[in-house]
């Protein structure tokens, strides 16, 4: 439907586009909240850098990689070597708050609205920040569950108590080969409920909260709704940009808004219903609130 030279940037300034944006938060009968990786990135849940050296300085050196996502796919020779790394990675990653209050702050924003989120992320922070849950549709997993490898079943199970064991007996890089997750059913080795190909576990949770959505998009199909894009880029662009670009153009009353910086772009078709605003999602959910 959108070609790739329709796709624009906004001519208009920041100051613009944010009174927009308070406009159309203001007027809206519904919020759907789009978030990817971004919007933890602004959280300050970064990846590399002072974060990665603080928690993984010794990994780095034994291993020669320089960021945890690296860490994530790096061969290790044992499941033991493997869990010790993934289990202070789940910690720092799902089990501790960010550093930054982005999450609460967009949470302020749209406490009020008939609001929806549909995101990518993996962390858990909205729950931590309070959203209520039966109003989040996590698409690619969660950090916190388990799945078979294999998989032998479509269940995910809590990982939080074998997680805290493992990097309280970890020694050297290594956890004690009795903590080794395995299924319960079949015996094999647990791995992440992460989406990566075609072994992911789409558990009961994740169809009720996929029904959820749905209903969600239905009951405000020809509503004003605000579609609000927060730090998508186009890694997944299927499951959050573009679906978000089709229901504004087949809606009138619907306002897309993105927020991304360097990456706050839309289609031409869409132009006049559509605010973009080309800055860090912090500092512009602060101004949002002034």
């Amino acid at each position: 439907m959108f070609s790739k030279m329709s796709i624009i940037k906004s001519t208009k300034t920041y100051s613009q586009q944010i009174e927009r944006l308070k406009a159309a938060l203001e007027t809206a009968d519904a919020v759907v909240i789009g978030a990817g990786a971004g919007l933890s990135t602004s959280a300050g849940f970064v990846y590399t850098g002072e974060r990665f050296e603080q928690y993984f300085s010794d990994f780095a050196q034994k291993y020669g990689f320089r960021d945890m996502y690296s860490g994530g796919f790096y061969p290790y020779s044992t499941p033991e070597e493997y869990w010790a790394y993934w289990s202070r990675y789940i910690t720092v990653n799902r089990y501790t708050n960010p550093p930054k209050p982005v999450y609460q702050n967009l949470l302020k924003l749209i406490k009020d609205k008939d609001y929806f989120v549909l995101t990518t992320n993996v962390d858990h922070c909205f729950q931590k920040a309070g959203f209520d849950k039966k109003r989040l549709f996590y698409t690619q997993g969660d950090y916190g569950l388990f799945q078979c490898s294999e998989p032998c079943c479509q269940e995910t199970f809590d990982n939080e108590g074998v997680i805290k064991a493992m990097m309280e007996q970890q020694q050297d890089m290594r956890i004690p080969s009795s903590l080794i997750p395995r299924c319960p059913h079949c015996g094999k080795p647990l791995t992440m409920n992460l989406r990566a190909d075609d072994t992911f576990v789409e558990d009961e949770g994740w169809h009720s909260a996929a029904e959820r959505y749905s209903d969600f998009l239905r009951r405000h199909e020809n509503a004003a709704v605000l579609f609000l894009e927060l730090g998508v880029g186009y890694n997944t662009p299927v499951i959050i940009k573009y679906p978000f670009w089709r229901m504004t153009a087949s809606n009138n009353q619907a306002t897309y808004a993105c927020i991304n910086f360097g990456e706050a772009i839309c289609p031409q078709e869409i132009e006049t219903q559509t605010i973009c605003i080309d800055k860090e999602i912090e500092q512009t959910l602060q101004d949002l609130l002034k």
